[in-house]
Parts: structure tokens; sequence; C-alpha cells
């Protein structure tokens, strides 16, 4: 039996599949060295029909940022709002099981690059702040307020940074980054930083 290509050639697809092979030459090149053609031969179409679904390389980082990052923030952000859990139940359950897989899913690859190069590419660290960032220390936020109102956290709470939810995983990901060879639990880290936030603001 012949070899299945390795990116399906339905036309509803081909977006999605050049935003993948994208996603692999940033990985592997970085943004400055990855040229269209080479994204172009990855997902086995032309140089002609990626610019039809992508006008600039600036685009297809923003399509990988949608598809690798987005996505997975809307996730979170859609089970914060339907949870039936209590507030300090979905922050040690699926919060932090979230928190605990990024340091080693492709959402630190693409904080990897934005490290590498995004003081000269800042377009590119503004749309990843405003669509990624922002939009997750506003839920932060909401979920504090409703944590609040519902008795759960002392008042006090909304002063809390939501940055400080953050700053385990983003710690998480650049000591891995940086020290590849020296050990740190990463998940314990997080559990730890949990444990001090919710003795502070439980009420």
């Amino acid at each position: 039996m012949p070899d299945q290509p390795k990116y399906q050639r339905r036309k509803e697809d081909r977006p999605r599949e050049i935003a993948d092979a994208a996603f692999e030459a940033f990985a592997e090149k970085g943004y400055a060295a990855t040229r269209i053609d080479d994204v172009a031969k990855r997902a086995g179409v032309s140089k002609g029909l990626t610019y039809l679904y992508y006008k600039t390389k600036e685009d297809l980082f923003k399509a990988v940022v949608r598809n690798v990052v987005v996505r997975r923030i809307d996730s979170l952000i859609g089970d914060v709002e339907s949870t039936e859990l209590s507030s300090e139940e979905f922050i040690r359950g699926p919060l932090l099981g979230f928190m605990q897989r990024m340091p080693g899913s492709p959402i630190a690859i693409v904080v990897r690059l934005l490290i590498a190069e995004g003081r000269r590419h800042p377009d590119l660290v503004d749309y990843y702040y405003d669509n990624v960032v922002a939009r997750g220390l506003a839920a932060i936020r909401d979920f504090i307020e409703r944590g609040v109102e519902r008795g759960e956290f002392r008042p006090a709470a909304r002063e809390l940074q939501p940055q400080l939810l953050v700053a385990p995983v983003m710690l998480s990901m650049i000591w891995r980054l940086l020290f590849a060879d020296k050990s740190l639990d990463t998940d314990r880290l997080m559990e730890s930083q949990i444990d001090m936030l919710l003795a502070q603001i439980k009420a």
C-alpha cells in the first residue's frame, strides 16, 4: 500500500495544514530564518497557494498562535465558565493540570520563539499579548471575582495580581529552555505556588 501523504488534500483543511507546516518550520529554524518556500514545501503545496491563504509570514505566525495557543486558552476559559467545581477544586484540578502540561507542550515552543526573536518583531509580541496573555489574565480576574461573590475567597483576593498564577509556568518554560539538563520539579513548583496563593485568599 503506498504511503499516505503527510497532509490530506481536502480544500477546507489547507489553511490548517499550512499553519501546521509553518509551526514545524518555525520550531526548527526560528521565525526569521523561515521562508514561505520552506512552509509551502512542508505542506506539500505551491508557494502561490500559501500566499492565497496567508499574505505574509506574520500572518502565518498569527495562525500558528491561534491554532497552537488560542484554542487551548479558549477551551480552558470555557471550562472556567461552565465548571460546577468549587473555586479551590477547579484551581487544584483542571487549572493546575493545564499549567503543568504547558512547559512540555507546543505552547512552550511559541513562547521560545517570542523570547528569542520578539525584540525584532514587536508586532508579533503584541499580537500574542492581546490574544493570549491579556485574555488569560482577564479570565483569572473574573474567576477570582466569582470566588469572592460565592464567599470562597476573601474580598482582599480582588487585589491578587493574576500574574502570580502565570509566573511558575513562565519560569518552568524558561528553565527548561536554558537549563534542560538541570532538574526542576516544575509540577511541584506550580503546586507550591497554588498552595501559597490559596492560603492567602481562601475565606
